[in-house]
């Protein structure tokens, strides 16, 4: 029954990372007009958010009405998609209960579930990104230490990477409750952003190099260097909000006792 559900955990790996890899494939070579499936719901949100309006135009993208912002195939943010599927479902079989008793709980719905959660995360995320890159181009932001590109970079990166980590978060706390009762929450402790952070490095930068990124030194370099960074800029910022918040938590309590 073990070596059973061994390999059945072995086997949705292997269905988890052909779909992601199948994914990049589809990706790489896709239109705009067959990434609609991505673009449609996100542009519809847009809309929503801003206030603007956008007509499809085949084989372009999504034109604003006042024909200066596209909505092109980059901006369909199956990266992300690819990348948050992989954290979600790689995060539910690693944490799984080891045991024979529970081959049936979690089973075959993690891939269904994690595609679900990464694609919803994915359109909001892509509103989100475009709608603050709208902001930016009307307010007209500039700054002398980085141009147009790079900051349009630097504000994608902290866009996705931020609800990567806020996605990955939310699931750790769905499920902190059934891992305390199995005893399973040493992989929570000493991950908790290593994790995400490793499967964001591995898709935004490993599966480029595969694919002979290196060719393109300069723009990738610099790219790299966004990529690393940001994210862990992030990422302390968030520890320091959290331990000031656990402070002012602990004082207030201290006070409460006192008075």
């Amino acid at each position: 029954m073990v070596t059973r559900f061994r390999l059945n955990t072995l086997a949705q790996l292997i269905v988890v990372l052909a779909i992601a890899f199948g994914l990049k494939s589809y990706y790489s070579t896709a239109r705009v007009d067959e990434l609609k499936w991505i673009l449609t719901p996100t542009t519809r949100l847009v809309e929503f958010v801003s206030g603007r309006t956008f007509e499809f135009e085949s084989r372009a993208g999504y034109m604003g009405s006042d024909h200066t912002f596209l909505i092109a195939a980059s901006c369909a943010g199956v990266n992300f998609l690819i990348t948050a599927f992989l954290m979600l479902s790689l995060s539910r079989l690693w944490s799984r209960p080891r045991s024979a008793e529970e081959c049936g709980v979690n089973g075959w719905s993690v891939v269904p579930i994690s595609a679900f959660a990464a694609y919803a995360a994915t359109v909001v995320a892509n509103t989100v990104r475009i709608s603050v890159a709208l902001q930016l181009r009307q307010g007209s932001l500039k700054t002398n230490v980085l141009n147009g590109d790079q900051l349009h970079r630097l504000e994608g990166i902290f866009v996705y990477f931020g609800f990567l980590l806020l996605l990955f978060l939310c699931s750790e706390n769905l499920y902190r409750t059934r891992r305390r009762e199995l005893g399973n929450q040493s992989f929570l402790r000493s991950s908790r952003y290593v994790f995400p952070l490793m499967i964001y490095y591995c898709t935004t930068l490993g599966l480029p190099l595969m694919n002979g990124a290196y060719s393109r030194a300069k723009d990738f370099g610099e790219h790299s260097v966004f990529v690393i960074i940001t994210p862990l800029v992030l990422i302390v910022s968030v520890q320091a909000v959290r331990m000031l918040a656990r402070l002012f938590s602990s004082e207030k309590r201290l006070a409460q006792t006192q008075a």
